[in-house]
C-alpha cells in the first residue's frame, strides 16, 4: 500500500441521518462538503481528513456487524487553539458535551457528539 501527500486519511462514521450529521460538521466544526448522495453518504473535509457519513443504505452501513450498531468509543480528534471559546460557542449554537474539560499534561479535551452519537475530541495542546 502506497500513499502520496495529497493522500486524505479518511474515517467512517455510521449515522442515522446523512443530511443531519454533513449539516453539523459543516456548521460547527470547519468541514467542507465534499460529495453529498445523500440519503445514502456523504463526505466532509477538514484539511487532511476525510469524514465519511455513511447511512443506513450506504455499503459501508451494510458491512458493519448488527452487533455494533452502537457508536463506539474510539473519536476523531481535532486539535482547536482555544478550548474555551470553542465551547462557547458551540454551547451557544445549542450543542451539549458528553464529558467535562479533562487537563493533563499535554493539554485539555472535552468530548462532543455529533447527531447520531459519535464522539468528536476538541483538543487544546499545552503551550510548550
Amino acid at each position: 500500500m502506497t500513499t502520496t501527500p495529497d493522500d486524505l486519511a479518511s474515517v467512517r462514521y455510521i449515522v442515522d441521518d446523512v443530511a443531519a450529521a454533513a449539516h453539523f460538521y459543516t456548521t460547527h466544526l470547519g468541514f467542507t462538503l465534499r460529495t453529498n448522495p445523500a440519503p445514502a453518504f456523504a463526505d466532509v473535509v477538514r484539511g487532511p481528513l476525510r469524514l465519511l457519513l455513511s447511512g443506513p443504505a450506504s455499503s459501508g452501513a451494510r458491512a458493519t456487524p448488527e452487533d455494533s450498531t452502537a457508536p463506539g468509543r474510539n473519536r476523531i480528534h481535532l486539535i482547536v487553539d482555544d478550548l474555551d471559546t470553542e465551547i462557547a460557542r458551540l454551547r451557544a449554537a445549542g450543542l451539549s458535551f458528553r464529558s467535562d474539560v479533562i487537563a493533563g499534561p499535554g493539554g485539555k479535551q472535552i468530548l462532543l457528539t455529533d447527531p447520531a452519537g459519535n464522539l468528536i475530541e476538541l483538543f487544546e495542546p499545552a503551550s510548550r
